[in-house]
């Protein structure tokens, strides 16, 4: 089981994978790619689904916080250290923080 400072830290490190999925400039021509193949045909679900899914902070940021942890859980040795339950609560605390810091973007304007 991950330490809170542990869980702290891959808060963080989600908040800013997801703000540079998201909303960083470096990302901007893959992110235009996009919306031009999903322009090509806007009745498409899985187009929509997967415009929707990179537009959303919190959307994204849900799926990069389980990659975060899944990064770490693996690079660390750590999978084997808990059961699969205990990684999910895990997972929501990483999301959650996540959450937490775009909330505060969004609400004192980032």
């Amino acid at each position: 089981m991950l330490t809170l400072p542990e869980l702290a830290v891959l808060g963080f490190a989600a908040y800013r994978a997801t703000q540079l999925g998201v909303h960083d400039t470096i990302l901007d021509r893959p992110r235009h790619r996009l919306a031009t193949w999903h322009a090509a045909n806007l009745d498409s679900k899985p187009r929509g689904f997967l415009m929707a899914l990179i537009s959303c902070v919190y959307c994204f940021g849900w799926w990069l916080s389980g990659a975060v942890l899944l990064a770490y859980l693996l690079a660390a040795d750590r999978w084997d250290d808990a059961p699969l339950l205990v990684h999910g609560v895990e997972w929501f605390a990483v999301a959650g923080l996540q959450a937490l810091l775009n909330r505060r973007d969004d609400t004192y304007g980032g």
